[in-house]
């Protein structure tokens, strides 16, 4: 909650233009700072101070539940539940009908394995039309490696799908509903993943898949706690993107070796 946009919270465009050019931009930047620090640095005085920080924590604090509603909302979450096949019988098995919506997947291995291409497969799954078994959406696929190949993606879709993809104009169809972002920084694919809760009704998303977050923070050389720290935040968030669509979510991630010949993976739980 605390990591909320204040761009994003209908502030007056007075205040919210000065908490931008003082670099104030989430609710935890001013949250982080008392009201007399916060006069100092904006330059307004405590009534002011006082109205906006009052704004900001109604838009941030969660609102009350009470039990009921609580039990009507796991009701109306289990009428929704449901799960992407995979077309890999055995695996569809396993899985009690393929990837589940609301929570997020991992699929976890080295190098070189296929996670990306069975991502590749899934991104197709989820934009088939509902007459072929699909999910008729969009998907939003964040590649942190630059693996995705829309060439192999259309290769196997000529392969899995022949009677889909030689109907005229239903390949480009499906590849236009591929929403491909390539953050080159833990900055740019946080930014990435604050926008993505709006762009899920915007786009008709059915399918979420990060490949793969453990390299972007290993490209910025974030170590131990700070890792984890990171980590936590990052996945915390992802999950509630999927709980709050109620779609189904993929990340990748890679076993890898350290000093001393250690072997660890980056786990996330769904």
């Amino acid at each position: 909650m605390a990591n909320k946009l204040l761009s994003e919270m209908g502030l007056p465009k007075s205040i919210a233009n000065i908490f931008a050019a003082r670099n104030l931009i989430t609710a935890k930047d001013v949250f982080s700072l008392t009201e007399f620090e916060l006069m100092e640095l904006l330059d307004v005085d405590l009534a002011v101070v006082t109205s906006a920080v009052a704004h900001i924590s109604e838009f941030t604090c969660p609102p009350y539940q009470t039990a009921l509603s609580l039990l009507e909302q796991r009701r109306q979450n289990e009428n929704m539940a449901g799960h992407l096949p995979t077309c890999l019988k055995g695996l569809d098995n396993a899985l009690c009908g393929g990837i589940p919506f609301g929570v997020v997947t991992e699929l976890v291995g080295p190098a070189g394995i296929g996670k990306t291409q069975f991502c590749l497969k899934l991104s197709l799954l989820a934009s088939l039309p509902s007459s072929y078994g699909g999910l008729d959406g969009s998907v939003i696929y964040i590649d942190t490696e630059s693996k995705f190949s829309s060439r192999r993606m259309i290769e196997i879709g000529y392969n899995s799908f022949p009677e889909v993809f030689h109907t005229e104009g239903m390949a480009q169809e499906m590849a236009g509903r591929i929403l491909v972002l390539r953050p080159a920084s833990l900055s740019e694919f946080t930014d990435s993943l604050q926008k993505i809760k709006v762009s899920l009704f915007q786009h008709n998303v059915k399918l979420l898949i990060i490949d793969s977050m453990a390299a972007l923070l290993s490209g910025e050389g974030v170590q131990g706690p700070q890792r984890q720290h990171s980590l936590g935040w990052h996945i915390s968030f992802i999950k509630s993107v999927a709980e709050f669509s109620r779609i189904p979510v993929v990340i990748t991630n890679q076993v890898r070796s350290q000093s001393r010949d250690e072997t660890s993976h980056y786990s996330f739980q769904g």
